[in-house]
């Protein structure tokens, strides 16, 4: 275990050293190439920063006016019969919009019931499982210009779905 903490403290560093080595030998202008990608990359933080903005206040507001808990009642009745916790239901429908806000209901669930509780362990597993689906949708194809996303969102919400059951299945192998 102990040479894997040592490896994980060395990849990074090696990682920018192996890339500006091969930059070297390719004969690259490694610092004015990355001069260039950093420029670019702020660039696109700038045209992605009202998606950004709005996505966070959509959830603030969900989350401020009631909305959330009232949904995740309803659609927790039903999930309580297929194993899935209700508690968790808010966790799962604000991760699809934004980690950060679900970060704070993570916190929130470690509170109320621990983090080696059954539900702290499956809303952890969970969080690491699933993606924010429209955040990164929204993000990536307004970059890349993309009008047609045909099977992303479906493929999307497939991949969430078997992620929230692999974290109720190994949160429950676990406890």
């Amino acid at each position: 275990m102990k040479l894997f903490l040592y490896l994980s403290d060395f990849i990074v560093p090696l990682m920018i050293f192996g890339i500006i080595c091969y930059g070297i030998t390719m004969k690259t202008p490694v610092y004015d190439t990355f001069v260039k990608g950093a420029k670019d990359g702020f660039l696109t933080v700038i045209k992605i920063m009202p998606t950004m903005v709005g996505l966070m206040v959509a959830v603030g507001v969900l989350r401020a006016s009631g909305f959330l808990e009232f949904l995740a009642q309803m659609i927790g009745k039903v999930t309580q019969y297929i194993g899935f916790p209700g508690e968790l239901v808010p966790l799962t429908i604000v991760k699809m919009f934004s980690s950060s806000a679900a970060t704070g209901l993570l916190l929130d669930v470690y509170k109320e019931y621990g983090t080696d509780s059954y539900l702290g362990l499956v809303a952890s597993i969970s969080m690491s499982c699933t993606e924010t689906i429209f955040y990164t949708m929204s993000v990536y194809f307004m970059t890349a210009k993309v009008t047609k996303t045909r099977y992303t969102l479906p493929g999307a919400l497939l991949a969430t779905l078997a992620g929230l059951a692999a974290s109720v299945v190994l949160g429950g192998i676990v406890k």
